[in-house]
């Protein structure tokens, strides 16, 4: 995490509208990667990264949706994905080589691989946990001349997770295949995700009368972290709200009670359903930094399964719009803090759409009582595949299969 705080408001104070998404990438990362892009190399990775931007609908005088699946695989994680997968080949273009390793789940190791397909002097090693692998496109793997290398574990994701971490712990292999990773455990993946935040605030600027609000479905809590950093970073906004569904991991926690960890709760809003957030560290720290200020600007609301689906029927009744459970959460949230804090009239709160409708289209139809369009491309991502190896979840085997494909 960066040890002093950028400064971006000499950029986006003077940013508009008018402004395009990739300028303004362009204009910011050499703050946020301060040393390691200057403002021609950022204008290389931000065109090299994005194709898509994201898109703010404004529904009314209190709420706007940021749509944040308009990038390949229909999330918002391919926004930091691919921009950390631009830096990288910006970094290895005089001939380095580098390794990326990434535990993965079927949404963010299709968005990884989509990523980093074809990226020169980068191969990409994807852990994923026991079951299906589905979306990875074989001509791409490296045995077929590719740069993808998926290995299937017999364990759980955290068992991934932990072989992520001893393969960069283990020097020795590290250094000869230069190792680094792509989850969210680098804050280089995390950060971009600044962008569209900052992205939002200067299309809504200049109609703004009162507060800014940000409502975020929070689970592992990065998108969260990503906005309060902006906002550290000198985005002016005044409060955001972390939805959690029922397993509100962090309620207690936000409200200045000490983290205890409950049982798993299984819910509609599946990549929500989380125990111990893997951002807890950056939360408590940014905590210690700020306690006052924190706990009068993050908002804690919990929406179970229940009201998550009436909401998703009530967005598209009312606005004629579709909505995933993950960001019905977040406007069911909106809601809910909004009437506790009469806002109304006061403030606009802007809610984070972080996961395309057509993900989870038989709850979009069931509660829009209408048939949704899949696209092709999310329907790719339900093609099965097989992994290159499937190993114990052991550092030795897994550093075995790894060098077997070199």
């Amino acid at each position: 995490m960066p040890d002093q705080a950028a400064d971006f408001r000499q950029f986006f104070l003077h940013m508009d509208e008018k402004t395009g998404f990739n300028e303004l990438v362009a204009t910011v990362a050499p703050s946020l990667l301060e040393g390691g892009l200057n403002p021609v190399s950022a204008s290389r990775v931000a065109e090299s990264a994005y194709s898509f931007e994201p898109e703010l609908i404004n529904l009314d005088e209190g709420f706007s949706l940021l749509n944040l699946y308009n990038g390949p695989t229909g999330v918002f994680k391919d926004f930091g994905i691919a921009f950390i997968s631009a830096v990288f080949e910006e970094f290895t273009k005089n001939g380095e080589q580098a390794m990326i390793l990434s535990a993965a789940r079927p949404d963010t190791g299709v968005s990884m691989a989509h990523a980093f397909s074809g990226r020169k002097g980068i191969s990409l090693v994807l852990l994923y946990p026991s079951g299906q692998i589905r979306g990875l496109d074989a001509s791409a793997f490296v045995q077929n001349g590719g740069n993808i290398i998926p290995i299937q574990v017999k364990g759980t994701f955290d068992d991934c997770q932990r072989l992520v971490l001893e393969t960069i712990l283990d020097r020795k292999f590290s250094k000869r295949y230069n190792v680094t990773s792509s989850n969210s455990i680098n804050a280089g993946r995390l950060f971009p995700q600044i962008f569209y935040y900052l992205y939002a605030f200067i299309q809504v600027k200049n109609r703004l009368s009162g507060d800014l609000i940000f409502s975020v479905p929070s689970g592992n809590f990065g998108n969260l972290i990503t906005g309060l950093y902006a906002w550290k970073f000198g985005m002016p906004v005044n409060g955001f709200i972390a939805a959690m569904n029922a397993n509100n991991s962090m309620g207690d926690f936000f409200l200045g009670k000490p983290f205890v960890k409950k049982p798993l709760v299984n819910t509609y809003s599946l990549a929500l359903d989380v125990s111990v957030p893997l951002n807890y560290e950056r939360l408590a720290s940014f905590y210690e930094e700020a306690p006052a200020v924190m706990r009068n600007m993050v908002y804690p609301a919990s929406i179970d399964d229940e009201l998550t689906l009436s909401t998703m029927e009530y967005v598209y009744k009312k606005y004629n719009i579709y909505i995933d459970p993950h960001t019905a959460v977040a406007f069911a949230a909106a809601q809910k803090i909004s009437e506790e804090q009469k806002w109304s009239g006061h403030a606009h709160t802007i809610v984070l759409a972080t996961g395309h409708p057509a993900r989870h289209a038989q709850l979009a139809e069931k509660t829009a009582g209408k048939a949704i369009n899949i696209p092709e491309s999310l329907r790719a991502l339900q093609k099965r595949c097989d992994p290159i190896a499937v190993i114990p979840p052991q550092l030795e085997a897994f550093e075995s299969a790894v060098a077997s494909c070199f």
